[in-house]
């Protein structure tokens, strides 16, 4: 059962979870709100959704693992076992969820802390059941002895310094990959702050929050052009060890 879920909830993860999304935006007025000022849900929730992009940047930037499956359904070519890999068996759902978490919290949305995250939690374990289904019918035991020395999610933190120090960091695989999804959180999380301080009745121009959040709103917008043009004109493009680029 928990795989059969999970396979849907991959194949139409990307119908469900934008629906999901809106609830960082249902609020009027008088609420319901996590907290009665805004401001301190917005520094919290940030602050919790970077911790969460930097363990994906962490994770995408020293070791590849091809996502979004095929077909729209779990794949993989390869066993990847390094990297943040050898800590965690799944540190992009780990950064994921956090993400969400700080992103439910800047917003401020208590229908999207009390229905998103649980919503997202429960997808993620049935996502995480149907991915490893599939990687232990194509791996057998060696994925088998891949879960006995690694966890499911709560990372193993003895070595990670040494797993760290001893790997090269690709930039452009990292900026390539996270572009578009770091894009769409930030976005998220400066248009759901705006929101709240209008609702309060206290926008203005010359309000810290409201600078912050337009000029945060503006980086992360000009950083997505400037990427996805490096992507397209190919500067971002990953050379296979010992090749030259033309």
């Amino acid at each position: 059962m928990n795989v059969r879920i999970g396979n849907f909830l991959y194949h139409y993860r990307n119908i469900l979870f934008p629906v999901v999304y809106l609830l960082l935006f249902l609020k009027g007025p008088d609420g319901p709100f996590l907290t009665a000022d805004y401001r301190i849900a917005a520094l919290a929730g940030i602050l919790i959704a970077l911790a969460g992009q930097l363990v994906r940047a962490v994770t995408i930037g020293l070791e590849y693992i091809k996502r979004g499956g095929k077909n729209r359904m779990p794949y993989a070519d390869d066993l990847v076992q390094g990297g943040i890999f050898a800590h965690c068996r799944n540190p992009l759902y780990v950064g994921n969820f956090t993400i969400l978490l700080g992103t439910g919290i800047a917003s401020n949305s208590f229908w999207f802390m009390a229905v998103g995250i649980p919503f997202f939690f429960i997808g993620y374990h049935f996502i995480i059941s149907a991915e490893e289904n599939f990687l232990r019918g194509k791996f057998g035991g060696q994925y088998d002895d891949y879960c006995r020395r690694v966890n499911r999610v709560i990372p193993r933190l003895g070595g990670i310094g040494a797993t760290l120090g001893s790997m090269s960091f690709n930039w452009k695989r990292l900026v390539s990959a996270e572009y578009n999804s770091t894009f769409a959180w930030m976005i998220a999380v400066c248009a759901s702050v705006l929101q709240n301080v209008w609702l309060s009745g206290s926008y203005s121009l010359s309000n810290p929050v409201v600078i912050a959040m337009w000029t945060g709103a503006g980086l992360t917008v000009a950083g997505y052009i400037v990427a996805r043009v490096l992507k397209k004109t190919g500067r971002l493009r990953v050379l296979p060890a010992g090749a030259q680029a033309a």
